[in-house]
């Protein structure tokens, strides 16, 4: 296509470009560290929560009691980020992008520094509570991040840009296991440290982000400020010929000051958001409903099973893993296309679901079979990180315009964080009711997402927003295959 030809120059990476995204990506590192660091230290903080009832009330919780306190510890997070995912739009349109994204580190502030200080206080609570406010910024993360990548990237690289997104928080989970391990800061001593070090990213992130532009959509569409977008654009860009990005944004604003304010019930009443909001969400759940998480929060577990002696060690593997080909995803992610990589992804991990459950149920019969269930685990988490992980996050900021975007990226991010509390609860009860065969489960939704993705994801590699919200305005009648859509080539 000679579109892309002659946009070619766009291509072009500069250091404040770079600067920039990495700054965004901060909060991508803090979702997955926090994601992770509440795993490594669970007996310590067990522990902890029996020492302060036994000092309270003179005797130490119940099994029973202290297991729904645990698991009521653990799950508060996502709580925080449904709250906080279903807040971004409401945030990002009163503050912007920019100011959002700092204003949200107040509350890893707040929430490490209850967590950092229960030790000293001998208070339980103050880590429940520090859990769910760095849930709700989490979950402000998971919105504002991808948001923020999209808008101030070249279409060109948008792609590669969003994939950043998902790299930040397999590095903040890799981090959060290394740092939890008893030699580093999981030790009956230090975990408080280990929950605390959110802070440090914050105050770093907050100290670069004064230095980075204001979206140039928002500046243009939303504040009508051109002059501010057009000099965030040329330090964006590298270059003082940023006509045509303004050109499209202006359009885009046009078509906007046409449309009333589109609010979460109007995504799903009006059949021009529709088809993209329900495409939106059911990426979404074929990430958490992939049986991804089930494989993090219990794969110390799930190498036990298979006769792993030093099972936190292959745990630790997994997270090298899943760091790798986040990279190698960003490399392939405007060479392939989304749609192509998602399809992939969700295949191999549908592969590897099958033999996961044969091999782990050979085990006991076949001390081969142990070695050969790590295999299955790594290439499940791998075809995860080509496609399910990445995608899902920058696709949503993709389908939608600048005046729906906010509500859409709500609406997913909140969908994402209940399928992810779905799992972290369900999983060792259908766990202990299956056994090695509960990924049979994940095994047939992966098949079900795959023929989503194949009948109705189209590709966006290449379009501009405009040409994607072209696309669905053209079929807001029952959708076609993808292949009918005008795919742009390279």
């Amino acid at each position: 296509m000679q579109q892309l030809d002659e946009g070619e120059p766009k291509k072009k990476v500069n250091p404040y470009l770079l600067f920039c995204v990495s700054t965004a990506a901060i909060g991508s590192l803090q979702f997955g560290y926090n994601t992770g660091v509440i795993n490594a230290p669970e007996l310590k903080l067990r522990t902890f929560f029996e020492n302060v009832s036994s000092e309270r009330y003179g005797q130490p919780f119940s099994p029973g009691s202290i297991t729904i306190v645990w698991s009521f510890a653990v799950a508060v997070f996502s709580v925080g980020g449904m709250i906080g995912s279903l807040s971004v739009g409401v945030i990002v349109n009163k503050f912007g992008r920019r100011k959002s994204m700092l204003f949200s580190n107040v509350l890893a502030l707040l929430g490490g520094g209850l967590m950092g200080l229960s030790s000293l206080c001998r208070s339980f609570e103050m880590i429940i509570i520090g859990r769910l406010i760095i849930g709700v910024f989490c979950g402000l993360c998971t919105g504002l991040t991808p948001m923020y990548l999209g808008e101030i990237s070249p279409t060109a690289l948008r792609g590669a840009f969003g994939t950043l997104h998902q790299l930040g928080v397999v590095v903040g989970i890799l981090v959060a296991q290394i740092f939890g391990l008893e030699a580093a800061l999981g030790s009956d001593r230090l975990w408080p440290l280990l929950l605390a070090l959110t802070i440090l990213p914050a105050l770093v992130q907050s100290a670069m982000l004064p230095f980075c532009p204001e979206s140039p959509r928002y500046l243009l569409i939303v504040l009508n400020e051109e002059d501010e977008a057009r000099k965030a654009l040329e330090r964006l860009r590298g270059t003082d010929n940023v006509n045509d990005d303004i050109k499209e944004m202006k359009e885009e604003g046009m078509k906007m000051a046409m449309e009333k304010k589109v609010s979460i019930p109007e995504l799903f009443r009006s059949p021009k958001y529709r088809q993209p909001i329900i495409i939106a969400i059911v990426l979404q759940l074929s990430q958490q409903l992939s049986g991804i998480n089930a494989v993090f929060y219990y794969s110390t577990g799930i190498f036990k099973t298979a006769g792993v002696p030093q099972p936190v060690y292959a745990t630790i593997g997994a997270g090298f893993v899943n760091t790798v080909f986040t990279v190698v995803s960003l490399f392939l992610v405007e060479r392939a296309g989304r749609r192509t990589l998602h399809l992939v992804g969700l295949a191999g991990m549908a592969v590897s679901a099958l033999l996961m459950t044969i091999f782990l149920s050979l085990v006991k019969t076949n001390q081969v079979m142990s070695y050969l269930a790590i295999v299955a685990v790594f290439t499940f988490v791998a075809s995860f990180e080509m496609g399910p992980g990445p995608i899902p996050w920058f696709i949503v900021a993709e389908l939608f315009s600048q005046g729906p975007r906010p509500a859409a990226m709500a609406v997913s991010g909140c969908s994402n964080w209940t399928a992810n509390f779905l799992v972290g609860l369900g999983f060792p009860l259908l766990e202990e009711v299956c056994g090695p065969f509960v990924f049979i489960i994940f095994f047939v939704l992966l098949i079900l997402f795959f023929i989503f993705t194949y009948l109705r994801v189209p590709e966006t590699k290449g379009r501009t927003f405009d040409e994607i919200e072209q696309g669905f305005a053209a079929k807001s009648a029952p959708l076609s295959a993808p292949d009918s859509a005008p795919m742009p080539t390279t």
